[in-house]
């Protein structure tokens, strides 16, 4: 394995974390088992949807290292990779923002269903980020459906109204939404290895300050920050970069271990997961395991699993080169970011048309409920896979 050399396991799981994401995401849990959703924020526990969303930071956060080193082989300068970050930071953030209040539309006072503006929303945002084959020869064309993408946005962000007191009516920031929370732990992460390039201590170090802000913050001895969070809170929590930069410490030692051997570099990683599994049950005895309070107990456990699941995937497809098992659900991980928001697409389709697509979400048997949504997860999957051969993916 060479520093350059792709890491199939990196694109295996980015895609089964997606595939499990849409799984859970699609369930219905008044018939799912328990252990299958979100536990109560009160709660001391996980089920399998708390690990999901970690498991897709700690493998954004472990291609950073890779990416940004290959913009660098391209000629790319550090202005240039700053620029970069920030333009994928704000452009993760401003969807994931529009994304959070399609359900806070006033049809009223809006003047079009909650699930039309959603479906321009998410028509423009392919507009404005679509991956055009054609960028290089057809230029001001690709412009033209840029600029009308965000002529779109800006429409209906002015024609937003809630109708409820919060910030006017107007968009809220509330807690990013999925996509922003990843902006902004991609921002800490990426900076973070800008700073401190190939060191795994200085990363460690890293994200060693984020997990200490995480447990300030838990303990609630971070107010002092408090005027600053409304805009950086994510950061000031500390939870999410955590998870973030402890994958991008984790693709450093993928990219330092040529030349060490695969057993070397499959005994750190093995360490590394126990580790932080043993650290999360330590902080047990303080801070309870919950995701909706993002505990550092929580955090660390996720990064602990996250590991030794890589682990395994790695051993799986990268030493022994047997991917085949992964090939069904491979086109998530290379083209995340779609196949994300296609299912978003559908259900406001589906909801505004009135069809009986989620027939099975009405079903009280167990095997229904659940294949029906793994079927779901399966094509959405497939069909993202099929617009990217159409010319329709998102690139940030």
């Amino acid at each position: 394995m060479t520093n350059q050399s792709r890491i199939l396991s990196i694109d295996i799981m980015r895609g089964f974390t997606l595939l499990l994401m849409l799984f859970v995401n699609d369930l219905n849990m008044n018939v799912a088992p328990a252990f299958m959703g979100h536990t109560d924020a009160d709660f001391d526990g996980m089920g399998l949807a708390d690990w999901v969303f970690p498991g897709f930071l700690f493998i954004a956060g472990m291609s950073i290292p890779f990416a940004i080193t290959n913009r660098i082989s391209k000629g790319l300068t550090q202005t240039d990779n700053i620029k970069h970050i920030l333009y994928r930071t704000v452009s993760l953030i401003v969807i994931g923002i529009l994304m959070l209040n399609t359900s806070r539309v006033d049809p009223e006072l809006t003047g079009i269903s909650k699930n039309l503006w959603a479906l321009l929303m998410y028509f423009a945002v392919f507009l404005v980020w679509n991956n055009y084959r054609s960028k290089d020869e057809k230029p001001f064309t690709v412009t033209g459906f840029r600029l009308a993408g965000v002529g779109l946005l800006i429409i209906l962000i002015f024609k937003f109204k809630s109708g409820q007191p919060e910030n006017d009516g107007s968009l809220i920031t509330g807690w990013w939404g999925i996509l922003g929370l990843i902006g902004w732990g991609y921002l800490a992460a990426a900076l973070t290895y800008i700073l401190c390039r190939n060191s795994l201590l200085l990363t460690a170090l890293a994200a060693a300050l984020f997990l200490g802000l995480n447990i300030l913050a838990s303990l609630g001895l971070s107010t002092f920050l408090d005027p600053a969070r409304p805009l950086l809170g994510v950061i000031i929590d500390g939870n999410v970069p955590f998870i973030v930069i402890s994958g991008t410490f984790v693709g450093l030692m993928l990219k330092n271990s040529a030349g060490t051997g695969n057993k070397t570099l499959i005994r750190n990683l093995v360490i590394s997961g126990v580790l932080s599994l043993a650290a999360g049950f330590l902080l047990r005895e303080w801070f309870i395991l919950s995701k909706i309070k993002a505990t550092p107990s929580w955090g660390l456990v996720c990064t602990g699993i996250s590991i030794l699941v890589f682990t395994i995937i790695y051993v799986i497809s990268d030493v022994f080169g047997k991917t085949g098992w992964a090939e069904f659900f491979m086109p998530a991980g290379e083209n995340s970011l779609t196949t994300y928001l296609v299912p978003n697409i559908l259900y406001h389709l589906i909801w505004m048309g009135g069809l009986p697509v989620f027939f099975y979400k009405q079903s009280q048997i167990l095997p229904i409920v659940i294949g029906g949504s793994i079927i779901w997860a399966i094509l959405m999957v497939w069909l993202s896979a099929f617009l990217k051969r159409l010319g329709i993916s998102l690139k940030l």
